[in-house]
């Protein structure tokens, strides 16, 4: 890069920043910086590629010195007011933002930014009056229309809801209506209409997406019938979190029928083998033997008409099978705190999952939990170890080589508490106490407001008040387990 000319430095830079490549991208910024330490539109751009790769102590930096550089710079106000709504200085950042709004009233990228601050303050009516003024300059902006959608379903507006989706899809094109109809079933089951949302959940199965069931144009779909003398195919789609909280329903398909086989994720198939209804599971990828009917596992809940009442939650669903590969090694680590309470520990989700920076929370979060006495600690994280909570946890993550030792860990536990959807399904189904922290804007399973699941009689929910707000969420626990019985 220093052979490349200070105006090729900078279309490199923006190139790789453009591609996602923020390492390469951050080495382009600095020797073009180097060259021309005086470019404020630079530093900007460097700020919010920062801000993207998550360095927000240097984001700040390189916006604040973008603006020493030359104050009036509109991209580098915006990215500091960015970086200050990450940092959860509402206060600042809205300053920021409404100066290069006074300077220039089109700059929409200004408004949205704006009204993602207020969002994130907590202040939904500002925020929603933001996007107005924004949409009134552009209709056609989807992104302040998902905005105004997310604020009217946290405001309980249901009807709103489903109208700006509707719009949504309009502006986009879509024309047979198809992810229109899947989105829209996520506003019906988070809102707890289940036998609209179920409907309208069927709408996934036309669409051209990743772990859909597998095709079986030679056999009939089972919609509920009896099946006795027939073997019915359950077969898995979409994450590991759906086939542990659904697989439930193998119990109420064996009811109605002969044989049930269920094809699962390789991974879980160990665990899915100790369901109740399941003569024989097959790990994906494997050949499948003889039957006479399939249905999908997500349209269980469909074929049975579920509503918030009739979900089957007689737990526990799932247990410990008989073949744990580390079960030596776990029980002895986890019988040294036989005369402590046993509390596992998870702050962090896939960090592949498109939500996940509003899922997972930083491991310091939790820190004002190690003020609980007589606890030993284990920790469920599975990403790098350099960073816990607090000092005197218990990794367990080198013993967790399989399911079947994470559910034998999650079954020793006396309590789990958990940001990872994926261990609150298998602790849930084990039947084991746990504590799932969840953000403002929840998946549709933990539907509104509640702190209990209707999926899960031993999981409570621990609810974000404002958006990235998790020291109140964690304040709470605290309260909560400190209270006297």
């Amino acid at each position: 890069m220093q052979q490349l000319t200070p105006a090729a430095l900078l279309l490199e830079a923006h190139r790789l920043d453009q591609a996602g490549q923020w390492d390469e991208a951050a080495h382009a910024y600095c020797a073009f910086l180097e060259l021309q330490p005086e470019n404020a539109a630079a530093w900007g751009d460097y700020g919010g590629l920062l801000l993207a790769a998550g360095r927000l102590d240097e984001a700040l930096e390189a916006c604040r010195q973008a603006l020493r550089v030359d104050p009036s710079c509109p991209g580098a106000r915006i990215n500091l007011g960015c970086v200050l709504v990450h940092k959860r200085q509402f206060d600042e950042a809205e300053g920021h933002f409404r100066k290069v709004l006074a300077a220039d009233p089109t700059r929409n990228d200004a408004r949205l930014a704006l009204s993602k601050g207020l969002m994130d303050k907590g202040d939904l009516a500002s925020a929603k009056t933001a996007l107005e003024r924004a949409l009134t300059q552009d209709p056609g902006h989807l992104e302040a229309h998902k905005m105004c959608y997310r604020i009217l379903v946290q405001e309980g507006d249901l009807s709103g809801a489903c109208k700006e989706i509707r719009r949504w899809f309009a502006l986009q094109g879509d024309s047979s209506g198809v992810e229109e109809e899947w989105e829209l079933s996520s506003i019906s089951l988070l809102f707890g209409d289940m036998p609209k949302g179920w409907e309208q959940y069927e709408a996934r199965l036309q669409m051209p997406a990743t772990n859909k069931p597998q095709p079986h144009p030679d056999r009939p779909r089972w919609e509920g019938e009896s099946f006795l003398g027939k073997t019915l195919l359950i077969d898995w789609e979409q994450g590991q979190g759906d086939t542990l909280m659904f697989v439930r329903y193998a119990a109420k398909a064996k009811a109605l029928g002969g044989r049930v086989v269920c094809s699962v994720q390789s991974p879980l198939a160990d665990v899915v083998a100790t369901c109740e209804g399941i003569d024989e599971v097959i790990p994906f990828g494997e050949p499948l033997p003889h039957f006479d009917l399939h249905v999908p596992l997500l349209s269980l809940p469909w074929v049975f008409r579920t509503h918030l009442g009739t979900i089957p939650a007689e737990i526990p669903y799932l247990r410990v099978p008989p073949q744990v590969p580390n079960r030596n090694r776990l029980t002895h680590l986890l019988d040294a705190a036989k005369e402590k309470i046993r509390i596992g520990l998870a702050w962090a989700g896939n960090p592949a999952h498109k939500r996940d920076s509003e899922r997972s929370m930083p491991a310091g979060s939790l820190k004002p939990l190690a003020a609980l006495p007589g606890v030993a600690w284990y920790s469920f994280h599975f990403g790098p170890t350099e960073d816990t909570p607090f000092p005197g946890i218990t990794p367990l993550a080198p013993l967790l080589s399989s399911f079947s030792d994470t559910a034998l860990a999650l079954g020793s536990m006396d309590l789990v508490i958990t940001v990872d959807t994926a261990l609150a399904h298998l602790a849930g189904a084990l039947g084991v106490p746990t504590l799932l922290l969840l953000p403002t804007f929840p998946d549709w399973r933990w539907l509104l407001e509640r702190n209990d699941s209707p999926w899960y009689p031993t999981l409570r929910l621990y609810r974000q008040p404002m958006p990235g707000d998790w020291s109140s969420v964690v304040q709470c626990i605290l309260s909560d387990l400190m209270a006297p019985a």
